[in-house]
């Protein structure tokens, strides 16, 4: 009978498209640094290999900026349909037309996929100066990330996409994710953005939204609200969990938390919080 049932469960999965695999959690890793110090203050599997989920986004802002010009005007185009189903958004449209500080604000703080096609295109075609089709430039960008990426000490990691939809040949690791992180803090746009809870945005082509930042750190109204947080960016897909990098200053001193493989939303905010406290 026992057998009978699981047997059962096995033709259940496979009618839904799910395998055992796929829903095996993944396996947590976590680091606290001192930037100043250039100390580890707490870690565990700092260089285990874990999918960067959206926290990629930050070396695609990167990217842009070192690429082209933060006043850039940006045609959102055809690019849109690559963007992978169930993607979240910052509601951009095709035709829609923004400053490149505005697209990034749209995919750091609403953590729009949308918004990184964009940008991937716009700087993939400006770096290479000649005509390129969608997919052709979304490949050419990835290849600047992964420059940009090697330049700054990531020795682990490898981007095949701009927004950190899972891939099996993108990866990082905890300690790449911090020098990438001190990298991305080097950028006064980007360390201004990430830390704003809320931006109202008024596109060149005369439409407005307002983003509201996906950390709750940021968020006085959340039980996770942290004084001492400064942004940056949280993440999340099935291969990595709930994922969140995070800054925080406190008596002169920068502080950058990752939390990585998390099973829930508030897991990754109580790790985040109790690496902070605990050790600062």
């Amino acid at each position: 009978m026992k057998k009978a049932m699981f047997s059962l469960c096995i033709i259940v999965f496979l009618a839904f498209g799910i395998t055992l695999a796929a829903i095996s959690a993944p396996e947590k890793a976590y680091a606290l640094y001192c930037a100043e110090d250039k100390s580890l203050l707490a870690s565990e599997n700092t260089d285990m290999r874990i999918a960067p989920a959206s926290l990629t986004k930050l070396l695609t802002a990167c990217t842009a900026l070192y690429y082209t010009d933060s006043d850039d005007i940006c045609t959102v185009g055809s690019e849109q349909e690559l963007v992978p189903a169930r993607s979240s958004l910052c509601l951009i449209l095709e035709g829609h037309v923004l400053k490149l500080r505005d697209l990034i604000a749209g995919m750091l703080m609403a953590s729009g996929n949308d918004a990184a096609y964009t940008i991937a295109v716009h700087t993939a075609r400006k770096a290479a100066q000649c005509s390129m089709n969608d997919a052709e430039s979304i490949v050419y960008f990835c290849g600047l990330m992964n420059g940009i990426a090697e330049s700054v000490g990531m020795r682990d990691s490898n981007f095949t996409n701009p927004d950190g939809s899972d891939s099996p040949d993108q990866y990082t690791t905890v300690s790449d994710l911090i020098k990438l992180s001190e990298y991305a803090l080097t950028f006064p746009l980007l360390k201004e953005t990430v830390s704003e809870h809320e931006k109202y945005v008024v596109f060149e082509s005369g439409e407005n939204i307002t983003w509201v930042n996906s950390n709750r750190l940021l968020d006085p109204e959340s039980g996770y609200y942290c004084e001492n947080a400064v942004g940056m960016k949280t993440g999340t897909t099935d291969k990595a969990g709930k994922c969140l990098i995070a800054a925080f200053e406190k008596n002169g001193k920068t502080y950058i938390s990752i939390a990585a493989g998390c099973l829930t939303d508030g897991g990754r905010y109580r790790l985040t919080l109790k690496l902070f406290s605990e050790n600062t």
